[in-house]
């Protein structure tokens, strides 16, 4: 396929995936009809954002905006999508409309997992869930969030920062399964002295009814406040692609260029793509934005466009902590100190592996990504 025989082009999300692959599809040459669906009324916004600044903005809450989209798509916001026939090209959209197209991306992203059907459950995935939870916390509420990943330590760290008393419930200790145990206990010590009660769990269920619910957990314990709230992962958006056979095991496996076939492309959190590591779903912001890059150009350009060369780059900013780690982590055992010494002070850091391959973790250090990637192939 190339840039002339795309005549039409339907992006199906309009989260970082779409819009990156929206303007990825521009600066590739193509020229066409461009069609840009997203089911939320808002423009593209920083997801990031939600769980970090955007808790704690000023009167101005602008840390979430991204400039203005210059793909010069027709945008169909507050519309969801339904269906997709491959056969036909054509996308079904909730308003009984269908949009044909002669290449697709589908980039509708994933949804928070939850507990229970609870409305007092809350979850912070979009913009208006956070703009919510932001509401409530002007009161000072007690708050109960249960999961002890990234996202669940960033809520806690913006409650706390709201003037919240705050506890949080992990199944183990928090952050371990993702950075590794000498880092986790960097944070959660950072966590414990701003005054976070972390309680451990071999699991925790919700109940309640109507307005209220509270956090059980496997061990008997109750736990009670006036918020609750669940940061228990995600749910790739992939059901309204029922029927068209490009689904496998809750993701949408893509090629080494992020195509399902030649005119299908698949990006963002719904996407397994092949990685070092096997085939498999990377849902970080950074992924979704080289994903898309690569796809949009394979939609345009084929075979001809390289493959992605994925290296996974994780931040995250919580307790007065800022961190940025490129590499496969969790990391096991203690790390070299390329720059600093432990204590608490900015750090650069690096832990090699066996197989040739090395992270490498900026803790409150200012640094390039360029730079923590050369690290990872310098240590290699």
């Amino acid at each position: 396929m190339s840039a002339g025989t795309l005549k039409r082009v339907v992006v199906v999300g309009n989260g970082i995936a779409g819009l990156t692959a929206a303007d990825t599809l521009r600066e590739a040459g193509f020229d066409g009809e461009l069609t840009v669906v997203g089911d939320e009324p808002h423009p593209a916004y920083s997801r990031p954002a939600l769980s970090k600044a955007l808790l704690l903005d000023g009167d101005d809450m602008s840390s979430h905006r991204l400039p203005p989209a210059g793909h010069g798509a027709t945008e169909l916001l507050g519309v969801r999508a339904t269906g997709l026939d491959p056969d036909r090209r054509r996308v079904a959209l909730d308003d009984g409309t269908a949009l044909p197209y002669d290449g697709v991306v589908l980039a509708t992203g994933s949804r928070a997992r939850r507990l229970s059907g609870l409305p007092a459950e809350l979850t912070l995935r979009g913009l208006d869930d956070a703009l919510s939870l932001r509401a409530r916390l002007a009161a000072r509420p007690s708050v109960v969030v249960v999961g002890g990943g990234p996202l669940g330590m960033e809520i806690a760290s913006g409650c706390l920062a709201a003037g919240c008393e705050v506890t949080l419930v992990s199944q183990g200790v928090p952050l371990v399964l993702q950075l590794g145990p000498y880092l986790a206990d960097v944070f959660v010590t950072a966590a414990r002295e701003q005054g976070l009660t972390v309680v451990g769990t071999e699991a925790a269920r919700i109940e309640g009814r109507g307005g209220d619910a509270r956090v059980v957990l496997a061990e008997g314990t109750v736990l009670e406040a006036e918020v609750v709230l669940t940061a228990a992962g995600d749910i790739p958006n992939t059901e309204w692609l029922a029927g068209s056979g490009l689904p496998a095991k809750g993701a949408v496996p893509v090629d080494s260029r992020g195509l399902v076939r030649p005119d299908v492309a698949a990006v963002g959190d719904l996407a397994a793509f092949p990685t070092a590591r096997g085939l498999r779903r990377v849902p970080l912001w950074s992924s979704a934005i080289e994903q898309a890059k690569v796809a949009a150009r394979a939609l345009v350009r084929g075979d001809e466009v390289p493959p992605l060369d994925f290296q996974s780059y994780f931040w995250t900013e919580q307790f007065g902590l800022s961190l940025k780690a490129v590499g496969h982590l969790p990391a096991e055992g203690a790390p070299e100190y390329v720059d600093g010494s432990p204590g608490g002070g900015p750090a650069l850091m690096r832990w090699s592996h066996g197989d040739g391959t090395a992270d490498a973790v900026a803790l409150n250090y200012r640094i390039p990504v360029p730079r923590l990637r050369r690290m990872t192939r310098a240590a290699a």
